[in-house]
């Protein structure tokens, strides 16, 4: 089991790894604000998207990451930064080599 510290926001612990996640879920805080810059969802897209979070877990969420938005944003981007990398490394798949050889993607 994980050793989480708890914040001054109700429904806000962060992990061994100063990762903030919603408690009684196994949801990082990144998840959640990435479906926001991603899709545009307000707090009640974001509640029906994911109806095992409540509205107060939600805005808890939301305010912890407006208090600590610049070091989100660049987690954020240093995740995004490392799956291209990975994505650059690896190369096109088996099946999408396949796929483009049929012509079927482009």
């Amino acid at each position: 089991m994980t050793q989480a510290t708890t914040t001054e926001y109700k429904h806000i612990l962060v992990d061994e790894n100063n990762v903030p996640f919603i408690k009684g879920t196994s949801m990082k805080l990144v998840e959640l604000i990435t479906s926001i810059h991603a899709y545009g969802w307000s707090p009640e897209e974001l509640h029906f998207q994911y109806p095992h979070l409540s509205m107060s877990q939600i805005y808890s969420a939301l305010a912890y990451y407006w208090e600590h938005k610049e070091e989100i944003d660049a987690d954020m981007q240093q995740r995004f930064e490392y799956a291209e990398r990975l994505r650059l490394e690896t190369g096109e798949s088996p099946l999408a080599k396949r796929l483009r050889a049929e012509g079927l993607i482009k």
